[in-house]
């Protein structure tokens, strides 16, 4: 896996980049012995997902410049993307209207 690092006036080693990770996770409880000599058991499945976004930073208090500063666009127009996303599915007006 490649994280981009860079230094600002805010973080000497600010993350560049989102990441997400998933973790899947399966357990079987066995219950004793049918008939037939077959475990009987209970399965539970799980999925925990881990999301790392790069920070939104004002350009201000960062001294960036540059690409750095680009990038810094970047990351802020992708954070606002994402809010508009995750707002738009939690609202419950627009999910009742289809």
């Amino acid at each position: 896996m490649n994280r981009t690092t860079a230094a600002t006036l805010m973080n000497h080693t600010s993350s560049r980049s989102h990441a997400v990770f998933t973790i899947y996770l399966q357990q079987t409880e066995k219950s004793g012995n049918n008939a037939d000599n077959s475990d009987i058991g209970v399965t539970t499945t799980s999925q925990f997902t881990f999301v790392d976004l790069a920070g939104s930073e004002r350009m201000k208090k960062t001294g960036a410049e540059g690409e750095r500063a680009r990038e810094g666009i970047s990351i802020n127009k992708g954070l606002l993307a994402l809010g508009n996303v995750i707002n738009s599915l939690v609202d419950e007006e627009r999910l009742l209207k289809g």
